[in-house]
């Protein structure tokens, strides 16, 4: 059971207030203990006063503190946070060309020059101006549409590896994963914001600035559907 405040006030004092039948009796009535309930859920005022300024852990009785390893706690350089990849994109385009071209032409050379060592005269065409004549007929049409979908989903851990000047955080990723032939490597560098990263330490690929993401797959199934460099040279520079 807590224990009940009490408080005592010498006579002098209540005296020296006014010296009328009422003080008399008054001082006489405090010169003993008195008692009264207190009905506060808070500590007493000597106690509280000893305790400190009031805050939730010495006025809540459903308090309870957190461990320490759930803490949140500074991120610091080569902390590890998660990063959320969501990537989506989609395009669509159609196109149609058409290109027709006709050309005659007949050329014929006049005039020729001849040099015998010490000057420069016309030379006479004793067989006739050569001459060259032709026509070139060109049909060229084009149709295409392109509607391309890529989606890039998953998670990977990140090391900071260094902090702005203004905050911001450096990141850096990289994933290998071989099973028997087959290589998958990601890889991830990026710049966030300290405030977009969760309790949790995750955030999401879409609050990331300078965004770069590297996805290499090498192994038997990127063999069957991946182009030769005959086919990526011509599909480069397409001769004709």
């Amino acid at each position: 059971m807590a224990k009940v405040p009490t408080m005592r006030y010498p006579i002098q004092r209540v005296l020296a207030k006014g010296t009328s039948a009422a003080g008399l009796a008054l001082a006489i009535t405090c010169a003993g203990r008195t008692a009264a309930q207190d009905a506060s859920l808070l500590q007493f005022p000597q106690a509280a006063a000893q305790a400190g300024p009031l805050t939730l852990e010495v006025s809540s009785f459903m308090y309870q503190k957190i461990p320490p390893e759930a803490e949140q706690r500074e991120l610091r350089i080569n902390d590890i946070i998660t990063v959320l990849v969501d990537y989506r994109t989609s395009m669509a385009s159609e196109g149609d060309a058409e290109n027709r071209k006709r050309g005659i032409f007949d050329f014929a050379l006049t005039d020729w020059v001849k040099f015998d060592g010490n000057d420069i005269y016309v030379a006479p065409q004793t067989r006739g101006d050569p001459g060259i004549a032709g026509e070139v007929n060109s049909q060229f049409r084009a149709e295409s549409e392109l509607e391309l979908r890529d989606a890039l989903t998953f998670r990977i851990a990140a090391h900071i590896v260094d902090i702005q000047p203004n905050g911001n955080l450096v990141i850096e990723a990289h994933r290998h994963v071989r099973i028997n032939e087959e290589v998958w490597e990601q890889s991830l560098t990026d710049i966030v914001r300290r405030s977009s990263i969760g309790p949790d330490r995750t955030v999401r690929s879409d609050e990331i600035a300078d965004l770069r993401i590297e996805k290499r797959e090498m192994g038997f199934i990127r063999d069957s559907y991946s182009r030769g460099w005959l086919q990526r040279w011509y599909g480069k520079w397409k001769p004709f």
